[in-house]
């Protein structure tokens, strides 16, 4: 197992092979065997194994609010235009996931008053689909979440089913779109606003929500209300992204 690790940590990140250790533990706790993961000489490789290689993960730069707007400036008329910003809108602002956000069928939302809540049946972190409803409000600006989704779903003639499809280079509406998919066009709209696409991903909308959220003073458990993270520890590294310039110390002196 040590010598496993060991070649594994020629071609993976830390990250990567304490989740294949994990799940080579679980393997044999399952067979009612003996555990090698469990061993001292295999932590001992493991421990030397992040102190090599770092546990640091690369993150995705948090698409804020201001780049969002950028992003749905630049945006025409097309209905692939119509189609995006209503995704990333959406996506935005009910801090979804890539999975639920692409999920979402036009049978999952309601519309009220305040403007429209949607039902997530399943996600990452409820496998058992108890489901839970995330409230999205009218936009108080030009760039209305509720407004582009409705004129989406009007233009591209979805009455039911999933909401968001790809479309074919014809503009015809087809099946629904993959969580692959979301990054591809995170990617590249925030490029043609000039910043490096590499930086960014699907998972970007998601933490740009909670950064945006944090920096504006909502509290963290009215952000977990809408990103569904289980604790405040999921949301302290947007959180802290956030506090590096709230309060500073330099801003009081220059």
């Amino acid at each position: 197992m040590a010598e496993y690790l060991a070649v594994q940590s020629k071609v993976a990140k830390a990250a990567t092979i304490s989740r294949r250790l994990a799940a080579l533990s679980k393997a044999h706790a399952a067979l009612g065997v003996s555990n090698p993961v469990r061993s001292e000489l295999v932590r001992a490789t493991m421990r030397g194994i992040r102190r090599t290689l770092g546990i640091k993960q690369r993150e995705a730069k948090p698409l804020l609010k201001e780049d969002l707007f950028d992003i749905l400036d630049g945006t025409g008329s097309r209905l692939r235009d119509v189609r995006d910003r209503a995704l990333l809108l959406i996506g935005f602002s009910g801090g979804f996931r890539r999975s639920e956000l692409v999920g979402l069928n036009v049978e999952d939302i309601e519309h009220v008053r305040q403007g429209i809540v949607i039902t997530l049946r399943r996600s990452k972190t409820d496998q058992e689909s108890r489901g839970r409803k995330i409230g999205v409000p009218f936009g108080r600006g030009r760039w209305c979440p509720v407004r582009a989704l409705e004129e989406w779903l009007h233009v591209a003639s979805i009455s039911s089913g999933p909401i968001f499809c790809s479309l074919n280079r014809h503009g015809h509406v087809l099946e629904r779109m993959s969580g692959e998919a979301v990054s591809l066009i995170v990617k590249e709209r925030i490029g043609k606003t000039g910043q490096d696409a590499s930086l960014f991903s699907g998972h970007s909308l998601r933490a740009g929500f909670a950064t945006s959220a944090a920096i504006a003073g909502v509290s963290s458990y009215s952000i977990r209300q809408q990103t569904g993270h289980a604790s405040d520890a999921m949301l302290e590294r947007y959180i802290r992204k956030a506090d590096i310039f709230r309060d500073n110390a330099v801003a009081a002196i220059l």
